[in-house]
């Protein structure tokens, strides 16, 4: 059973956080796949090992869109940090209620 879980789990994932904007690549269709991307806002992060899940957001026409996405999905085809955030909490759910400027985060700067 641990055999199973190790080969399922993926190497190459990059470190990102909630505040942190990424751009996730994944396979949609049931035939005929084709990869979509998928870029906003982690808001939250939860789960440990191969049950390790991350939310994102992202507006989409004037409305809010999120999505689950278990992180060692086979679905999943890449994961890509756009831009790292400056945030003080581990669940962003306040964001749900923001638009506009408002909705924006500051961005973390590394020297």
């Amino acid at each position: 059973m641990v055999k199973i879980i190790k080969e399922q789990i993926k190497k190459n994932i990059p470190d990102f956080k909630s505040g942190d904007e990424v751009r996730v690549d994944w396979k949609v269709g049931q035939d005929k796949k084709r990869i979509q991307s998928y870029q906003g806002l982690v808001i939250a992060v939860k789960g440990v090992g191969i049950n390790k899940t991350f939310t994102v957001r992202k507006q989409a026409f004037g409305v809010g869109v999120e999505k689950i996405f278990p992180l060692h999905s086979p679905l999943i085809n890449s994961i890509e940090v756009v831009r790292k955030g400056k945030v003080r909490r581990a669940k962003l759910y306040f964001m749900r209620e923001r638009y506009g400027k408002a909705a924006k985060l500051k961005e973390k700067r590394e020297f």
